[in-house]
Order: C-alpha cells, then sequence, then structure tokens
C-alpha cells in the first residue's frame, strides 16, 4: 500500500467502502457489496458505483481473479484520516478551531492511550503557542464572528 497523500475528495458513503477495505486489507466485489448491503441497506448498483469511482480517483487499486475483481487500497488509512481532518480544520475560522477540536473530543469515545498521546502532545505544544490565534476570515468578517 502506498502511503501517498490522500489528494482526492472522498465522500461519506465512498469512506464506508474504504473502511471495508482499509480492514480486510483488499476485498472482493462480493464482499464489499454484501456487506454495505446488510449495514446500510444499500443496493448493489450503488456500491459498485461508489467503488468505481473510488478505483476512478486512485484510492482502490482492483484486480481480477477469474470472474472476482479484487480490490486493495492505494492510500493509507491514517494518512487519508489525517489529510481529511486537517481539511476540513483548514476550512475553518482559525480562531475557532480550538473550540471545534474541544467539542469533538467531547463527543468522541477515546481510549486512555489515545487520551495520553493528547496530553503529551498538547503538553510539547503549550511552550511555544501563541497567547491568541490570528483570525484568517476576510478582515471585514473578523470583528463580528471571530469574537468569542
Amino acid at each position: 500500500m502506498s502511503n501517498t497523500t490522500l489528494t482526492v475528495s472522498i465522500s461519506d458513503a465512498e469512506w464506508r467502502v474504504m473502511r471495508i477495505v482499509w480492514t480486510l486489507n483488499q476485498a472482493d466485489s462480493h464482499t464489499i457489496i454484501e456487506l454495505l448491503e446488510r449495514q446500510h441497506d444499500w443496493k448493489a448498483p450503488t456500491i459498485k458505483t461508489l467503488i468505481g469511482r473510488l478505483v476512478k480517483k486512485g484510492a482502490l487499486a482492483t484486480t481480477k481473479q477469474g470472474r472476482q475483481y479484487i480490490y486493495t487500497p492505494l492510500i493509507d488509512e491514517q494518512t487519508a484520516m489525517d489529510t481529511a481532518l486537517q481539511t476540513e480544520l483548514d476550512q475553518m475560522c482559525a480562531m475557532h478551531r480550538g473550540k471545534a477540536l474541544t467539542h469533538v473530543l467531547e463527543q468522541t469515545e477515546l481510549s486512555q492511550t489515545d487520551i495520553q498521546q493528547l496530553i503529551g502532545t498538547l503538553t510539547q505544544k503549550l511552550p511555544q503557542a501563541p497567547q491568541m490565534v490570528d483570525c484568517d476570515c476576510l478582515p471585514a468578517d473578523c470583528e463580528g464572528s471571530c469574537e468569542s
């Protein structure tokens, strides 16, 4: 599997296909269809369309074994998650990213190991962190929408 960064946009439905393929390391179309039909009540043509889009985007490789197609991920799962999350954060006002992250952390189940890693990362960042993050919105919008 390549460690290439995710340079394509993956829809919510496509993420569900990718999670199956990442979990299984490779999957045939029958397995993907069976799992998604059961999990989401989707129809086979819809799932085939999602798989085809992921192949076209370069997220999945396809090989033919007999009459069956086998799909393997071309992008690393952690890299894809990191890139997707960073892309979302980059769309937000810089002054509000911390609050958004705090809210997500409050709503997300994390292991004790995850929490310890987060504490360690935040502890390392604290000495170099600015007192306040500069707003990166349009200057006219800054006064009203970025102050909290």
